[in-house]
């Protein structure tokens, strides 16, 4: 039996606590948010006035709407967060089936905070503490045998949206249903990765992150590199973060960087590596100074203001002065470009000759070292510490992958030579013949459990699916080198892409006719999805270029009409279609999403028809689409007036608009009212299979082709009009006015009049026709070069 979570107190409104509160509201999960009460007033403010007392909760709102990357998935979730003050609200945990924690670090604070809580909360209540170092004995101290029974540690990463970390620590007391109540919680309704840590300073990510952090600044001093160097390091070509290391400490803020080092330092009296945490003389000169990182405007790095903010200056960690960044050239870091799979790349750094590659190495081999000591103090097994650093750190491997990717023998046998030393558990390891952390065992990831040294299945959630694992089972149907057909089981298929950013080319094009062939033929219903970093980032534009500079027009045709029609027929198939689109979703990308029968979206979805960057409109239906979509259940009633919808879809597409989420997609009308979202990215391909066979089971049948009524060379000239006006005011170029001309004659239905109905083909030619035309244009070529050389629309 687990318990329902509807609404939630978040105690505490700063960062942390305002993330959590729009974290929860994100999630559809009523949230209350609470603070202090302000300890002093400004001249004329009304003291006894709720608007002065929940002031710094009513503040966080405010600010949500500012940050960027923001916290909120829509302007909507504001309807599910009310905020309050500890003064007049604390009665109102009453209403909350789970109270959580976000106060300052200091233990007093919290104990007395707990002491309130106590009496408000109702009986079997679930409190925790988003502590990262206080310990739950500590903060425990004084409580009764209900709250004992009911308080973990739930310490979520900032920012609390993007960071899928969530770890648990369970007190002595705490009852093992409200841990896996929360577990199922965290992971299902928030989408997060859950990792059990133990009640020990800074738990699982930090204790081995600052470590790693605090490491790489003491002997990169030794090794003479400068930070820019570091961090081209320790970026990518290592598998971590673009941010790498003191690009991460300035979002984090210095000072809070170092309070998490400092309480290592003071608490960790034990650890062998203690002095590690000592915070070095310049770091804490700059604190001194308010050198904070981003928060300051300035920290290891720092925006030019003489060059308009466009360059980036590098501190020298000598004299505290900022200089311009030097190139950073090493033939490790430029032989690791060229691979793409990461765990060969991480080993080419690290196998490397040169200086990059023996300070990688060395610092590499220290942490992992580091971490196979802190088994069983901080965590049990491999499986929670690396799952800890992927997900509250995002690096690509943890660091027993890092060290399975090196070679576990080879990786001891070096740490020898340079004088560190492992846990005594990795030798009796490979004592026992097993030469990994991690393996395969009957299409299922194993790892080596220490305790009972033997191997173990590990843990996941039963919803989790992955291509992976389809592969691993022999599932496949057939394939080409840009996508593949596989069999799911119950009936389903999956039509995974993967070529190059997986951008639509002609092989996933006939990759699609095959699917539902096959599908039509032999099973039930077809999902389209993948493992990749991205659903898709649309089409191939090199190959677009090539063909309109040499004069192929045909081919271009060709191309985009099969892709029209392939979107079409997944439409009209006689067997449900449901494609499952998360991150980037542009262009092509978001034609095929808006193809099938239904969207089951990740929350994160970045979904966009984009083509206005490179000078086209869309080209594979995204035009007739977006205007179905939104336009569609209405587009036959004489009564509605097709203008407001034809101007939504106008502006979707003429700014090149992306949704920053599935919810927002929604809004701008990529997905409809009964498209899924699914909060855990784990859980997106088993959603989507689950949503085909639902459809299935419920007899589905293809909708009806939607007509239209659309104004005609009316709307046409009033749309042109005020592109008239917005090339005169300079705000457009003549020719995006070019574009925006072609995509309005499309949007209005060509030559027709709202006397007439306009079928979805009729849209599809006017597409296509305007589609072909702009890629004749010499400044929509200039457009699409530009893109592929830097990366950015040019406005020309």
């Amino acid at each position: 039996m687990t318990m329902r979570i509807r609404k939630v107190a978040v105690l505490g409104a700063g960062v942390m606590g305002s993330g959590i509160a729009a974290h929860l509201a994100n999630s559809g999960v009523r949230a209350l948010l609470l603070d202090i009460v302000p300890p002093k007033a400004a001249p004329g403010e009304d003291t006894a006035s709720k608007a002065f007392k929940n002031k710094f909760a009513q503040g966080a709102l405010a600010n949500m709407r500012k940050q960027k990357p923001s916290p909120i998935v829509s302007e909507q979730v504001f309807t599910a967060i009310e905020v309050g003050n500890f003064e007049d609200d604390l009665g109102r945990l009453a209403e909350c089936d789970w109270v959580i924690e976000v106060v300052k670090e200091d233990m007093a604070v919290k104990q007395a905070l707990f002491a309130k809580v106590e009496q408000h909360a109702r009986k079997g209540t679930i409190i925790s503490s988003n502590t990262s170092g206080l310990s739950i004995k500590g903060m425990l101290e004084g409580r009764g045998a209900d709250f004992r029974k009911n308080f973990l540690v739930t310490h979520f990463f900032n920012p609390v949206r993007y960071m899928k970390l969530l770890e648990l620590v369970a007190g002595p007391e705490t009852d093992p249903e409200v841990v896996k109540s929360i577990h199922r919680f965290g992971e299902e309704v928030l989408g997060k990765g859950i990792v059990y840590g133990k009640d020990t300073t800074n738990f699982i990510a930090n204790r081995v992150g600052t470590y790693g952090m605090m490491r790489t600044i003491s002997e990169m001093q030794k090794a003479e590199l400068t930070i820019e160097e570091v961090d081209k390091i320790f970026g990518p070509a290592m598998g971590r973060p673009k941010s790498a290391v003191f690009r991460t400490a300035d979002i984090v803020g210095l000072d809070t960087f170092s309070h998490v080092a400092k309480n290592c330092y003071d608490t960790l009296t034990q650890d062998e590596e203690r002095d590690v945490f000592a915070i070095p003389e310049f770091l804490q000169k700059m604190v001194a100074k308010g050198m904070l990182g981003d928060k300051s405007g300035g920290g290891f790095y720092k925006k030019d203001r003489s060059a308009g903010g466009k360059d980036i200056l590098a501190l020298d960690l000598k004299t505290l002065e900022y200089r311009p960044q030097n190139k950073v050239r090493y033939e490790s870091l430029g032989a690791a470009k060229e691979v793409e799979n990461v765990r060969e790349r991480v080993a080419t750094v690290m196998n490397g000759q040169d200086k990059a590659a023996k300070f990688a190495e060395r610092i590499t081999l220290d942490v992992l070292a580091y971490a196979s000591r802190r088994i069983p103090e901080i965590a049990d097994d491999v499986v929670n510490i690396d799952r800890g650093m992927r997900w509250g750190f995002a690096w690509d491997l943890g660091p027993f992958e890092t060290w399975d990717a090196y070679g576990v023998k080879k990786g001891l046998e070096r740490m020898k030579e340079l004088g560190l030393k492992a846990a005594p558990w990795v030798e009796e390891m490979l004592a026992k013949g097993r030469t990994s952390f991690y393996g395969v065992e009957n299409g299922k990831d194993t790892y080596w459990d220490i305790p009972s040294k033997s191997v173990k299945v590990v843990p996941e959630n039963a919803r989790t699916s992955r291509v992976e694992y389809l592969k691993r089972g022999n599932k496949k149907i057939t394939g080409n080198d840009s996508a593949t057909l596989w069999d799911m089981g119950d009936g389903v298929t999956l039509l995974e892409f993967h070529s190059k950013m997986n951008s639509i080319d002609d092989n996933i094009i006939a990759m699609m006719n095959t699917a539902l062939d096959e599908t039509e033929k032999n099973f039930r219903g077809l999902v389209i999805g993948n493992d990749g970093a991205n659903f898709s980032a649309g089409a191939n534009i090199m190959a677009l270029l090539w063909g309109a500079k040499n004069g192929e027009f045909d081919t271009i045709r060709n191309m985009a009409s099969g892709f029209q029609a392939a979107n079409q027929r997944m439409r009209y198939s006689p067997v449900p279609v449901v494609t499952a689109p998360f991150n980037l979703t542009l262009g092509g990308g978001a034609e095929t999403a808006m193809g099938g029968n239904a969207i089951q979206a990740s929350a994160e979805l970045y979904m966009g028809l984009v083509e206005v960057g490179v000078g086209l409109i869309p080209g594979g239906g995204g035009t007739m689409q977006l205007l179905r979509n939104v336009y569609g259940p209405y587009s036959a009633d004489k009564d509605f007036d097709a203008f407001p919808f034809i101007k939504k879809v106008f502006l979707a597409i003429g700014t090149a608009k992306v949704a920053t989420s599935a919810e927002e997609a929604r809004e701008l009308g990529f997905l409809n009212a009964n498209d899924g979202i699914s909060a855990n990215r784990d859980f997106l391909l088993s959603d989507a299979k689950q949503r085909v066979i639902g459809m299935a089971n419920a007899g589905f049948r293809a909708p009806r082709p939607t007509r239209f009524r659309l104004p005609g060379a009316s709307g046409y000239a009033t749309i042109d009009m005020l592109l008239y006006d917005m090339e005169l005011n300079g705000q457009v170029s003549a020719h995006d006015r070019k574009i925006a001309q072609k995509l309005a004659r499309v949007l209005t239905g060509g030559d027709t009049s709202p006397s007439l109905l306009v079928t979805e083909e009729r849209l599809l030619e006017l597409e296509l026709e305007a589609f072909l035309s702009l890629c004749g244009e010499e400044k929509t070529q200039d457009r699409l070069m530009h893109m592929l050389e830097k990366g950015k629309p040019l406005r020309n």
